[in-house]
C-alpha cells in the first residue's frame, strides 16, 4: 500500500475548483482588476484590441492575454471579459408619444382648463393624453354640447392667467360650430381663449377607420342621427342609448395610442395643451 495523498498539487486542485465550467460575462472597462488563472498575474485592464487584452500590475509590469482568456475577479469568480457595447435604451413613451414620467408627483391643477363637447371626447383625450395632463396639472371638462360653451365660459371667467382651451367637433366653414367659435373668440379674446376643432361630425371619426377594418367611415345622410346611422351601417345594435354607449366603448377600445388617431385631432389637442400650460 502506498500513500498517494501528495502525488499532485493540492493548491492547483483548489485553484482548478475555483473555475466553473461556464464563466460569467464581465463588462470590460478600463481600470478593471482581474487575475489570470494560469499565470496568476493580477492586474488592471489598460487596453484591448481585437485579439488581446493588456493587464498592468501594481508594480507597473504588463502582460498581454487572448481576449477569450478566463480570469478571476476579486471575489474569486471565473469571468470572461465582455466587450459588447450596451445598446442605448429609448425612453419610455406615453400613449400620446411624449416621454413617460415615471412616478411623477401629483401636481396641483392649473387655473387653465380644456373644454370638450361631450363625454366621448373627454374619454378619448384622457386615454391618449391622460399622462401628459396629469403631469401638467390640466383638467378636462365636457360641455354636454357646444351650445353650452358661452354660459360655461361666462362662469369660468377666462383670462391671460386662467386660460380656456376649447375643442369642438365639425369645426368647418359655415357650420354652427364655426359661428360659436367666432363669437367666443370675439367675446373673450385670443389671450384668454383658444377654440380649435376637427372637421369630423363626431369624435368617433377621430379613430382611423383601419382600426375597425374599414377603408373609410360610412357617410350618413343629413337629417339622421349620426351615431345611430353609423351603428346601423356597421351592423351594430342601435335601438337605444345603451347600444350607442356599447358601440363607443368598442371604438374606444381600439385606440392604443396616438398612432390610431387622425392627425387633424392629434394636432388640435396638442395645441390646446400648449396653450393652457404656457407661462
Amino acid at each position: 500500500m502506498f500513500d498517494d495523498r501528495y502525488d499532485d498539487d493540492p493548491v492547483a486542485r483548489m485553484r482548478a475548483a475555483r473555475v466553473p465550467r461556464e464563466p460569467q460575462k464581465l463588462p470590460a472597462q478600463r481600470g478593471l482588476w482581474v487575475e489570470d488563472t494560469v499565470t496568476e498575474f493580477y492586474g488592471e485592464l489598460v487596453r484591448a484590441d481585437r485579439n488581446q487584452v493588456e493587464l498592468r500590475d501594481a508594480d507597473g509590469a504588463t502582460r498581454r492575454f487572448p481576449r477569450d482568456t478566463i480570469f478571476l475577479d476579486d471575489d474569486g469568480n471565473a469571468v470572461q471579459l465582455d466587450f459588447t457595447r450596451p445598446q442605448p435604451t429609448a425612453p419610455a413613451r406615453s400613449a400620446s408619444g411624449s416621454v413617460y414620467v415615471k412616478d411623477a408627483p401629483a401636481r396641483v391643477a392649473r387655473a387653465g382648463r380644456i373644454f370638450v363637447e361631450g363625454r366621448h371626447d373627454a374619454e378619448l383625450v384622457e386615454k391618449v393624453w391622460g399622462h401628459d395632463l396629469r403631469v401638467e396639472g390640466v383638467a378636462v371638462i365636457y360641455l354636454e354640447g357646444a351650445d353650452h360653451l358661452d354660459e360655461v365660459l361666462l362662469e369660468f371667467q377666462p383670462s391671460r392667467h386662467r386660460r380656456a382651451g376649447v375643442l369642438l367637433d365639425h369645426l368647418v366653414h359655415g357650420s354652427k360650430e364655426s359661428r360659436i367659435a367666432a363669437h367666443i373668440m370675439q367675446r373673450f379674446g385670443t389671450d384668454a381663449v383658444r377654440v380649435v376643432g376637427h372637421p369630423y361630425v363626431d369624435v368617433w371619426q377621430a379613430l382611423r377607420p383601419e382600426r375597425l377594418g374599414l377603408n373609410e367611415w360610412p357617410v350618413i345622410p343629413r337629417g339622421q342621427s349620426w351615431k345611430h346611422g353609423i351603428c346601423a351601417a356597421l351592423g351594430w345594435p342601435h335601438e337605444d342609448q345603451a347600444d350607442i354607449a356599447r358601440a363607443w366603448q368598442h371604438i374606444l377600445g381600439q385606440v392604443r395610442n396616438w398612432h390610431d388617431l387622425e392627425p387633424a385631432v392629434i394636432g388640435r389637442v396638442e395645441e390646446l395643451i400648449d396653450f393652457v400650460t404656457e407661462e
